[in-house]
């Protein structure tokens, strides 16, 4: 015998819908049990480049009311400084040296085969959508556990770009940015019965810098405020002032030389300035997914994530990219809401790992998170408690054939100290009191009154390594 309940519900959330329809608006989504979510991850961005997080002049409100209305997390790191490994690290809740994915390369085949969080949740009863940057190989092709797919390869560009979209793939007209604040827009006004969890990964605000069009005279007039550590002599620092084999050495220096001529403007301050108003796209579109979560009568019961997948140096310690294991490079900005568990204006200052971001899904879906899975939900952090978090965690670094600048790096973070070790090189690594040097400038890896200190990051570094293999 039909359930008529069931079907009385079923009844209620089409005339619904169609009301709605009628009226011009979206479509209401049917009540879930379970929560959505939205998870905006953009790239390069560093965690002071928000208003939010201090930064004196960017123009971040939408943002920032993420953090406004939820928490904001001051000790937020990725577990590698690197695009596709730390992305990969998100996807799995796993270290670069478990799921596999060390550097940009290839990883097409791998990537397929990658036991996500968004898998999980689709298989467990989510609406899954998968907008954006995917980067882990060429391959655009939908990968598994996502009911919608909206990507393109590797980089992709900012205009004009090539976009496949559920498996097919074509040249679209626009700017890249607004073109995936769009689709992620379609998805999240869908009318469904189940709960959605969409995963929305921007281009911006990686190299070339490029801003949209309406947001390329943002900031002319502001000074651009440089931290200490640009003026580093490098003195203690050998891995960053070693000689590379020459072959090596002339590839690096015939690939700068190229990226120069592309970027011949966009260099020092007016390249601080383009990455952020790159980042004014990417503002608007968190500002129109509030819109459209509470048109649809979603907004408070979706938890809305917004991070980075690393850091990006502008100019400390004479650096530009990422890869390397000081501040500016593994820390980023997290920023959550969701008011059903989070308090408004809550400020967590335990450290919080990429790595945590599967898992915390997970459970917040209902799902048990993988054994295999080795971050730690974040729930417990968000809901004020976890006494015993963690007080050390591991990064990594695996060196890329095309970067040969950049050796492979270990390095183990507590919240006073800062040691890397680089098992490729001799007499090279380094440790920081970040309590008395938060630049790091002074290396103690030889100064007596720091040896205890140092032997015991040294059995904390191969603790964890031996616990996370």
């Amino acid at each position: 015998m039909p359930d008529s309940s069931r079907m009385n519900r079923r009844e209620a959330t089409r005339l619904l819908a169609g009301a709605a329809l009628a009226a011009g608006r979206p479509a209401a989504a049917a009540p879930a049990a379970r929560p959505n979510i939205v998870f905006i991850l953009v790239d390069d961005l560093r965690w002071d480049a928000l208003g939010s997080m201090g930064h004196p002049f960017v123009k971040t409100p939408n943002i920032d009311r993420i953090a406004r209305q939820g928490a904001l997390f001051a000790n937020y790191f990725v577990t590698t400084p690197l695009c596709s490994p730390s992305r990969a690290s998100i996807l799995t809740g796993r270290y670069v040296h478990a799921h596999g994915v060390t550097g940009n390369g290839n990883n097409n085949e791998l990537s397929h085969k990658l036991v996500t969080f968004p898998r999980l949740l689709h298989d467990s009863g989510y609406e899954t959508a998968y907008v954006g940057k995917w980067h882990m190989g060429t391959d655009d092709m939908p990968r598994p556990g996502f009911d919608r797919w909206v990507s393109f390869r590797g980089q992709g560009v900012y205009v004009d770009p090539e976009v496949n979209i559920d498996g097919k793939s074509g040249r679209v007209t626009g700017y890249m940015t607004d073109i995936l604040n769009q689709h992620a827009l379609d998805f999240v006004k869908r009318a469904r019965q189940k709960p959605f969890a969409l995963y929305l990964a921007h281009k911006a605000v990686h190299g070339p810098f490029t801003p949209a069009e309406r947001h390329q005279d943002w900031y002319a007039n502001d000074p651009i405020a440089r931290r200490p550590n640009c003026n580093d002599t490098l003195e203690g620092r050998p891995a960053l002032t070693r000689e590379v084999p020459a072959e090596a050495a002339r590839k690096q220096a015939a690939k700068k030389q190229a990226a120069k001529k592309q970027q011949a403007v966009s260099s020092g301050e007016q390249l601080i300035r383009n990455q952020l108003r790159a980042l004014m796209a990417v503002e608007d579109g968190v500002g129109m997914i509030f819109k459209a979560l509470e048109e649809t009568g979603q907004l408070d019961n979706t938890m809305l994530v917004f991070t980075s997948d690393n850091g990006y140096f502008w100019g400390e310690h004479k650096l530009g990219d990422k890869r390397w294991s000081y501040e500016e490079s593994i820390r980023d900005p997290l920023l959550v809401r969701y008011p059903k568990l989070i308090k408004a204006g809550t400020r967590i200052e335990q450290d919080a790992l990429n790595i945590d971001l599967a898992p915390t899904f997970l459970e917040l879906g209902g799902v048990r998170p993988p054994k295999q899975m080795q971050g730690r939900s974040l729930l417990p952090l968000l809901k004020g408690g976890a006494a015993d978090w963690r007080r050390s965690f591991l990064t990594e670094y695996f060196a890329e054939e095309q970067n040969p600048r950049t050796p492979t790096w270990q390095g183990v973070r507590t919240p006073r100290w800062k040691f890397t070790h680089y098992p490729e090189l001799q007499g090279m690594d380094e440790l920081y009191d970040l309590q008395a040097d938060p630049y790091e400038m002074k290396n103690l890896i030889n100064d007596p009154a720091a040896a205890q200190a140092l032997s015991q990051m040294k059995d904390e570094l191969q603790r964890l390594l031996k616990e996370s293999s």
